[in-house]
Formats: C-alpha cells, structure tokens, sequence
C-alpha cells in the first residue's frame, strides 16, 4: 500500500469545506434539516432464517435562497450536511480561494492581517485577544491601547498558519514567528509600532467610540487579587526547576507580572509558545527575547526567504522547556497556565506544580499515557501484549501510539493493514499475487469466485517526522483473525520498543538498526536520531551532576525498577484468611492499595499514590513485577506490605499530589517505598484465553489440526460435529483440505447456531474451492442427548470440549446415545485434563499421596466458571473404556497441549473411539425407528448453491 502524503497542520486548518463556503455566502439563511432513515441490514446470507437488523442512517436537506439540495444517505449527520453543502455548491458554481498559498501570498496576507486585527468590527468578535485589548485602553500613559507583539503572535491562529507557509520553521521556532510579525507590522498602513525601546502595537487612527464601549462593557474590576503557582524551567540543565507564586489582579496586566519574574523591561519583551499540555488549558511557557538575537530590519525583501541565522542561540537554548513544548525555548522559561480564554471576558488561571510539570514530561514517555490514564504511575506499566480488548483498562495501544506521534510533533502514524486467506492458495497469492489452486490441480482458478473475505490479518505501522520522513516501520510476524487486533497488536509493538528504547538513551547509534530489527522495528537512524537529538543531549547532559540536587529528565525514562533485579518480594503484615480464591494467570484481579515514601532514619511517611479499586490482568505485565509477585501470594480479602527502593525523583514528583513542596526538600538517599494493598477481587479467565496464553498454537487450533489429521487418513466424508456452538471447529475445517462433503453441526444455543449460520453461509457462498468439495451443510437445533435419525451412521462424529458443560449424568448419557444409536464410524470426544489445571493456575501440584478428593478438590478450580466437573486422566479413560466395552466400540487416547508421556500428560485429554469392524455392518444395516426431533435452523445444499 502506497504512503499517502499527509496534510500539514497549517494547510489542513486554511482547507475551506463545502458547509464553510455556503457559510461564507449565506450565513443564518442556509437552514440544515436532518432526517432520519431506517435501513435494513443485509446478513449476506440469503435463505438464514435470522431476524433481519435495521440501522439509522441520515439525509439533509439544504436550503437556500435560491434553491433546495438533499443529500444522499450517511451513517453520521456531519457527512449528510458536508453532502449537501457541496451539492449547492457545485450548483452554484461558488469558487472557493486556493488553499495552498505560496509563501509570498502568505506574507501579503500576513501584512493584511493587522486591518482586521486592528479594526472596529474586531473589538465586537470573541477572539482571545479582546482581553489583551481591554487591558491595553485601561493602561494610563504611553502605554495606553498598546499590544505586545507577543500576545498577537501567541493567540492569532491564522497568524501562525501565516508564518508556518512562509517558512516551515516557524512552526517549532517562536522566536521567527515574532520576527515575521514584527516586520509585517510595520509594513502595514493599519498599526504603528515603536522605533525603540520594546515590541509594541496599536491603532493607526482612533476607534469608534461605539466599539469602545462595547469592548469596555465587561466589568474586570471584580476580580480579586489572586496567586497563582508557577514553574521555573532554568536555561541551564543543573538549575533546579522550582515553584514559586505569581500575584494577578483584575486591572493588572498579567504579562507584566510573568515579564518582571523573567527580568524583561516589560511585556513586550516576552515570547510565548504554543499551548503545552491540554487543548482547553492556557498553559504555556514564556521567555524572554534574546535582544542581541532579533534583528529587525525595515526591508522585507528576504522575509520569504529560509532564515538560518539561530547558530548564535544555541548557547541559550533552554533544552528542557524546548522538549516539553516541542518549540526553540530561549534562557529561562517560566511555565504558568493563565490568560483570557475564548468567549470570556475575564482572566483564566489554574496552578502549576512539580507534579504538573513531571506529569508533563511523563506522557512523552511510549508507556507515560497509560500510567497516566490508569493513574496509577509507580503501579502500572505498559503490558507485554494485547489479549483482548476487555481487559485492557486504558487507552487502545492505537491510541496509545497516536499520542505519543503527536507529543514528539511526528505525523500520525499511517497503518496498513493486509488480509490473508489461511489457505495455501491465498498463501501463495500474497506471495505471487496471483490465484492458483491446491498443489496437484493446475486448473486455473476463476478470481471472481475466490473469496475475498480474508481468514487473518497482519499490520504495519509507518512513523514519519514532520518533514514526512520516514522515521521507522514495524511489521507484526503475527496474524489475526480481527483486522482490530492486528491493528493494535503492531501498535503495542512500537510502543514496547520505544519503552525499551527510552531506557537506554546511551546507546551508540550504530548498535540502533540491529536493535530495532531484534523488534521486528526497521529504522531510518538518520531521520531517527534528528528527531531525538534534544531528549539524548538532555539525558547526557544530565549523567554528571547530583540527581539529589536537581531532578533529572533522562531519569524519567531510565529511572524504572531494575528489570533484573530480585523481583522476590517480602510479605509484612498478612491479614485475613485464606479464602480458596488465589489470582491465576490470566485472571481480572481488583485491589486497593497505597504506596508511602519512608525513611530508614528519620520518621518520614509520605502518601504518594493510592486508588480504592485497581484492576489489572494477572500475567499480561500491566504492573510492577513486585506487586505482581505480592498479589499471587495472596487470595481474596488478604492483605499484606512490601517495600521496594525508590524509582526515579522524576517519577515519584509525578505521581505525588498535594506532597509534592515536602518532597522537593526531602533528602531520598535513605528512603524507600513502601506497598499496601488488598486483594477485593478475582475474575477467573476465559478458557479460551487461559490456553492462547499458555500455547502456542493454541489448544483450539491443536484441536482442530488433530481432527483434521483423522479425517483425511481414514478418507471420511460426512462428519457430524455435537455440540458445535457458534461453530468455531466447522469454521476452521473449512480452512483445511480435507476429504469431507458432507458436514453438520447440532448444538441446544439457537443463538450460537445462529452465528454459526453467517459465518459456514459467508464462507461457503464466496469460496468455489469449498463449492466444489461441500456437497451439503446443515445446523440443527437441538439435545445432543436426543437421538435424531437424519444424523444415523456419519463417518466421523466430533465432540470437543462440549461435555464438561453438562452435568456427568447427561455427559454419560450422552455417550451411551451417540454410540449405541447414531452409530459414527469414528467418535473422538476431548475434555480437559484436571490433572493439568495446577500448571494453568500456577498453584502447586496437588501431592499424589494424598488421596482426598476434598483436598484435591481445593488444589485448583476449573478452567471455565461454566464447567459442571471436569476429569482426571484416570475418571476420563475409565468412562470412555466403559462405553466402549458396552456399545462394541475400540477406544484410543492421545491428547493436545503438553506431553502424554510426562507429567500431568495432555492439558486437552482426547478419546477416540472406533466402531468394530465385525459390528459395523450389523449397526449400518439395522433397521430403526425414524425420530426427527432436531429443527433445522440453516442449510447448504451444493445443487441450489443457496442456503433453504
């Protein structure tokens, strides 16, 4: 698949949409109605007798003036309306201006820009600088209806678009924004700006009174003196990052204020960057303009030209403040989050801390979004794999890796997803891109009866800078049966790789591919090591000073716990009782839990996280392999204590709260962390789940592949499956070639039967190799117990993993059934091993001279909630035996998963039964009443090619 060139931020937000032009054209007279339109959904499945589902869809109807559109249908409303409105516009013929301006256009527009800034109409607008404006007419002197460049710069959006046309750089370079603004400025005939002494604005001529008033009408005086807490980032990387308290008032400019805390003469000497952090927040930096740096001339003939001339700032360049923001942050750099928000008249403030601060540079970390939204940043961690969507308690990995692009200012990362047939053919057609049939047949195959629906998945992830290079790829050696999964499987493979990445930041670049390429990642080292030059010159920067004097940003990323130190761990405290109910890998297990800073000399006890309810998945890796360690150790309403040694200083400022000052003036080098917690609860796992984790290929795709292996040794043709479900083992035989043409399935779930229905229909329908192999296919509703003549001598009957779900009466009965009255030629029946559940659950083998069945009992749990009793080895063959003695049958055991010849032998224990040779024809042959009582919920017959 082809890389689509992405849409930069700034031509993105100059594109004008269909709904904007009618806008620009009619305003208040274009009128949307939206209706809503019931529709059918199509099953795909001709003949099913399944409920048909509807869907809500929409359509607009636009109008105008001078005429009356309706769009066709969409799934959302905005599509409906964006429909509509290019219709009328098409119809109208109305022309939209070009939106990629070339920079000299830009620029024209840029100096255009100041007549509307600068306007009457202006001051009756909502933009943000209206506050800056009002404050401007309440200065007394010669400041009065002066505006600082930067505050134009800071809070024009189109201003910046503007500036990024005419030259790129301006996008991470605030202070070549403010030069472009500055002598743009003073090209225009709207404004007047100084010709010494600071950067500032205002009006070529008076204002209305009329829009004077209305600016002025908002009452600013109520507003009470205030502190608000602020960050102090040094330019140095020794400096300590400090609070301290900023003092506002409603007739006080606040710019003023930030200007005297950074030593500038005044406001106008201030730059400011983009927003750090949340959208909806005002925080953002501020420094001062290097004066010697800015060279402001009145010629603008090379304004549209590349500037190269910051090789002098690199000296001052505050690395720190220019990490967290992602834009050139000079000499000391004051973070505060305050300023006049959209739509509101008054002053916006919040408070900034430490932890703020470090809360900040952790969700630039792969794994810091996930700590954040699990907000649990000294318990959580990344986890190793994506099992199932359910259980993950945060963000999507997708999600995850998203913002982690648009924290590091890359594009969004670009997935390909590619669908693969599990057949050979369709092998061989990724391969070749070509269709072929099965080894042996050379009859070329028709392309437009092949199936195009694909059996699995893969994924790959593109990373690209903001200069659209490519940054590094990673394609999944996985499949999946859900594009979904695959999708986010990839994405956690990133993301576990940059994890890996960000503790070693000292690694020599040439050691990066072949790094890169043990994850599955191929890296451009290039591109890679540009776009991270900052974060490593940081982190070495750092190596040589005294952490405890100054915090240290490489620390973030390295500071975890060591992953090879002793992950044992040291109860304290138990409490409570032995309840029988032990996490078990897999498991959903729910904990309260608290981590206190203690010192081993002085009497030191600090909070610094807790949550009353944490849920997290035993064995995924989603938290600190200490608590792990704890929390197996202990079954439900059992509480205990264990310490660890601190993590970073980083890591502990952001995840304290309100403890955050006592930690600033605590000396660390004899503190520990101590761990509380209590196990509340325990979710057993899906079965299914439990074995995908343990083997690889899982157990159901083992099952299957033993099937498969019978069937076509013994050249079968009819199979029946009992207890099919939602006919995951007819599903996957269809993925195999085998000799079957006759296939059905019975289960007592109409439900499950019905699912079951699309999924065989879809497959059958599409595919002309299955066409040609399946005579008939049916699905019956109906007791496994019963006995139904349609189903009477089958060559081969299945029933795997169906019988620990009855009640052992039913199980027994059910093996008299299918042996004595239905005859298969072949039965194999697979239950799981209970012998085998103690290495599932990780708890200790039960002892083999304890003969207790009550001891045993409490040993291990089944490994489905559903499960009414499961077998022994022993209880297994003993039954199987029994049954094959009174119905005539011979009987073989095997199994899947694990080794029949060590200890416990298979996880999945497999009976197969085979009718005796002297009895075969007799049973055939007999005559027998004919009983239907199964109804037949869907069938395939090859001679319609339809479903009845």
């Amino acid at each position: 698949m082809e890389v689509q060139e992405p849409v930069t931020a700034a031509e993105r937000k100059l594109t004008i949409t269909p709904k904007a032009l009618i806008h620009q054209k009619y305003g208040p007279k274009a009128r949307y109605t939206i209706e809503e339109v019931k529709q059918s959904v199509d099953n795909g499945c001709p003949g099913l007798i399944i409920p048909q589902q509807s869907r809500s869809l929409y359509r607009c109807c636009l109008s105008l003036p001078e005429l009356s559109v309706t769009s066709d249908t969409f799934t959302k409303k905005k599509d409906a309306e964006q429909s509509a409105a290019k219709m009328a516009v098409e119809k109208l013929g109305i022309q939209s201006k070009p939106t990629h301006l070339t920079p000299q256009e830009a620029w024209n527009e840029l100096v255009a820009r100041f007549s509307i800034l600068f306007s009457d109409e202006f001051l009756s607008s909502s933009h943000p600088l209206l506050g800056h404006f009002r404050v401007a007419f309440r200065r007394v002197g010669n400041l009065y209806s002066m505006i600082p460049l930067s505050a134009i710069a800071a809070y024009d959006v189109k201003v910046n678009n503007l500036c990024k046309i005419i030259d790129p750089k301006a996008e991470s370079d605030p202070l070549l924004v403010f030069s472009f603004i500055w002598k743009a400025a003073r090209m225009s005939d709207s404004v007047c700006t100084t010709t010494a002494g600071g950067f500032w604005i205002w009006k070529q001529g008076p204002y209305s009174p009329e829009a004077l008033e209305l600016l002025m009408n908002c009452d600013l005086d109520s507003m009470d003196t205030v502190h608000i807490e602020a960050v102090r980032i040094p330019h140095s990387i020794e400096g300590n990052i400090e609070t301290f308290s900023l003092e506002f008032s409603g007739n006080q400019y606040y710019m003023d204020e930030v200007a005297q805390k950074l030593d500038a003469r005044d406001a106008s000497q201030l730059l400011v960057s983009r927003i750090v952090g949340k959208a909806s927040s005002e925080m953002r930096l501020y420094f001062s303009a290097p004066e010697y740096a800015v060279t402001f001339s009145d010629s603008t003939a090379d304004v549209c030209s590349n500037t190269d001339g910051n090789a002098s700032l690199e000296p001052l360049l505050n690395k720190q403040a220019s990490y967290l923001s992602g834009q050139a942050i000079y000499g000391d750099a004051i973070l505060v989050n305050v300023g006049y928000a959209w739509k509101s008249p008054g002053l916006f403030y919040e408070n900034v801390n430490l932890c703020t601060y470090y809360r900040m540079l952790l969700s630039k970390v792969p794994d810091g979004h996930y700590k954040l939204s699990r907000e649990a940043i000294l318990v959580a961690e990344l986890p190793t794999a994506f099992t199932a969507r359910s259980n993950w308690m945060a963000p999507l990995p997708r999600d995850l890796l998203c913002m982690f692009c648009r924290q590091h200012r890359f594009l969004e990362p670009i997935f390909s997803v590619q669908g693969i047939d599990s057949s050979e053919t369709a092998k061989e057609e990724c391969k070749k891109m070509k269709l072929t049939r099965p080894a042996g047949d050379q009859m070329p195959v028709d392309t437009d009866r092949v199936s195009d629906k694909p059996a699995t998945f893969k994924c790959e992830v593109k990373i690209l800078s903001r200069r659209r290079e490519i940054i590094l790829e990673c394609s999944s050696g996985n499949t999946y049966k859900k594009e979904f999964d695959a999708i986010q499987n990839v994405a956690l493979e990133v993301l576990t790789w940059f994890s890996k990445y960000f503790k070693q930041l000292d690694m020599p670049i040439e050691n990066l591919p072949s790094f890169a390429l043990d994850h599955n990642v191929r890296m451009h080292p290039i591109n890679f090591c540009r776009e991270f030059e900052l974060l490593v010159s940081i982190y070495r920067g750092k190596q040589n000073y005294n952490s405890r004097k100054c915090t240290s940003l490489g620390s973030i990323y390295k500071g975890r716990f060591d992953p090879n130190q002793d992950n044992a761990v040291i109860l304290d405290d138990m409490e409570g009782d032995d309840s029988g109910m032990f996490p078990s890998h897999g498991s959903l297990t729910c904990i309260n839990y608290a981590v206190t800073l203690r010192s081993k000399e002085e009497p030191i006890k600090e909070l610094i996280e807790s949550k009353d309810e944490f849920e997290f998945e035993i064995g995924s890796g989603s938290v600190i392999k200490q608590l792990e360690t704890c929390v197996s150790q202990l079954s439900v309403n059992q509480s205990a204590r264990f310490t660890t040694s601190l993590p970073s200083r980083d890591l502990l400022l952001a995840a304290a709260g309100e403890c955050t000052k006592n930690l600033s003036n605590i000396s660390l080098s004899n503190c520990f962390l101590e761990y509380s917690l209590r196990v509340l609860r325990v979710t057993e796992p899906m079965e299914e789940r439990l074995e995908q984790a343990f083997f690889s290929p899982p157990l159901s795709k083992q099952r299957v592949e033993f099937a498969v292996r019978h069937i076509n040794e013994s050249n079968l043709v009819s199979l029946v499956d009992f207890g099919c479900g939602s006919g995951s083992l007819l599903d996957s035989l269809l993925e195999h070639s085998t000799t079957l043409e006759r296939i059905v399935g019975v289960d007592i779930s109409c439900k499950a039967l019905t699912r079951a229905a699309k999924i065989i229909h879809s497959k059958l329908s599409k595919n002309s190799v299955l066409q040609d192999s399946i005579k008939s296919a049916v699905l019956y509703d109906g007791s496994i117990t019963d006995f139904d003549s349609r189903l009477y001598g089958f060559d081969i009957g299945t029933c795997l993993e169906v019988i620990e779900h009855m009640e052992e009466d039913q199980a027994c009965l059910f093996g008299d059934v299918v042996l004595s009255s239905f005859c298969p030629r072949i039965l194999v029946i697979s239950t799981p091993n209970y012998e085998y559940n103690p290495i599932l659950q990780k708890s200790s083998f039960p002892n083999k001279e304890e003969d207790s069945e009550e001891k045993s009992s409490t040993t291990c749990r089944f490994r489905n909630h559903d499960h009414k009793f499961e077998w022994t080895r022993q209880q297994f063959e003993q039954w199987a035996t029994d049954l094959s003695v009174r119905h005539n049958y011979s009987v073989e055991f095997s199994g899947v998963g694990g080794s029949g010849d060590v200890e416990p032998g298979f996880a999945s224990q497999i009976a197969v039964f085979r009718i005796r040779s002297n009895r075969a024809e007799e049973k055939l042959l007999e005559n027998r009443e004919s009983a239907c009582p199964y109804r037949v919920i869907w069938e395939w017959n090859h001679c319609s090619s339809s479903a009845v």
